[in-house]
């Protein structure tokens, strides 16, 4: 079997190499997988794509053409591939589902803890032997209100931690987790209760028609003044727009993401020495109370052994002939998906 991987990255090429104890033909590309590159695929049996690759119906279709017979996603999300459409032309499509959810859930409380103390501008002030200390007075978590929206593999890990840290915690998911409830205390309750009761958000829900801007400035007015929301989830899962209008009036306190919705060809990339276009993106980098990470909450050395693992795992079943359990073909296609989704 000959693999084609799109949009890699040197530092997740070694765990790749290492992966394929099968030693297959493999050939790998910093080029992400787009109209204008897919047909680089022809002559490969299988690709594989990370986030920020392009496999929507137009690049499926393609991929058919050129006797593309599997997509092997190296991440747990899959909202940028057209599973129907794979399904139409005969693509198996395979994903990594729990790469390791501790790399996630730690940096999104990373994220909560750098913005509630300060650490970036407490950082930047020392290196100019600024000392002083009325900006950077924080809270303790301790008794806060934390809502968590979408309670599966990462929500849960949360869920513990916090726990620890004496947070009381609420929780939102169309399958609500029973053991979080009896272990951590979590009280499932309707999003609406959760955006106004909760003093931080955190968000960790796949991105499907139901979630697309499942926080939007309906949700944010709900939300109490000075609220942190923290989004390590998809940046779809947030309307921007709306969420500078609440963070430029002071209502929204803080913001943590580590993915935005129009992150594609932007994050992981240098941009340093060329001109960003994306107006948004640029107002919310210049905010002191919004911290953006590029992408980074899963790379971790555990994290991305287990991607490189999966993914190669997924191709030798394939190519033994037989069916991977990460397969993604046994979605109804033809119902609406799930408001939140384990992930």
């Amino acid at each position: 079997m000959k693999i084609l991987f799109y949009s890699t990255k040197d530092f997740e090429r070694e765990y790749l190499f290492k992966a394929n104890t099968g030693n297959f033909v493999i050939r790998m590309t910093e080029l992400a997988l787009s109209p204008e590159t897919v047909a680089l695929s022809q002559g490969f049996d299988c690709i594989s794509v990370f986030t920020g690759d392009d496999a929507s119906a137009p690049v499926v279709e393609a991929l058919g053409e050129y006797g593309v017979r599997f997509i092997a996603a190296r991440a747990a999300g899959y909202d940028n591939i057209d599973l129907a459409k794979a399904k139409e032309k005969g693509i198996r499509v395979a994903n990594v589902p729990g790469y390791s959810p501790h790399s996630i859930a730690e940096h999104a409380l990373a994220l909560m803890l750098a913005l509630n103390r300060k650490l970036i501008i407490a950082n930047e002030q020392v290196h100019h032997y600024n000392f002083k200390m009325n900006n950077l007075i924080g809270f303790d978590f301790n008794k806060k209100t934390v809502g968590i929206i979408g309670t599966g593999r990462i929500g849960g890990i949360l869920a513990k931690i916090l726990n620890g840290m004496g947070c009381r915690l609420l929780g939102y998911d169309v399958k609500p987790n029973e053991q979080l409830t009896k272990e951590f205390n979590l009280r499932y309750t309707d999003l609406d209760s959760l955006c106004r009761e909760s003093d931080i958000i955190s968000l960790h829900t796949c991105l499907t028609p139901a979630t697309k801007y499942i926080i939007n400035k309906e949700r944010l007015a709900l939300m109490k003044k000075n609220v942190m929301l923290i989004n390590t989830s998809r940046g779809g899962c947030i309307n921007t727009e709306d969420l500078l209008h609440y963070l430029e009036t002071g209502h929204v306190g803080y913001f943590g993401a580590d993915v935005y919705e129009k992150e594609r060809g932007v994050f992981f990339y240098d941009w340093s020495n060329k001109q960003l276009r994306d107006d948004v993106l640029k107002r919310l980098l210049g905010m002191p109370n919004v911290l953006i990470t590029p992408h980074q909450a899963f790379g971790t050395k555990e994290a991305l052994d287990n991607i490189a693992e999966t993914t190669f795992y997924n191709i030798t079943t394939w190519a033994n002939n037989k069916n991977s359990e990460n397969e993604l073909f046994h979605f109804d296609f033809e119902k609406k998906a799930p408001a939140i989704t384990i992930n």
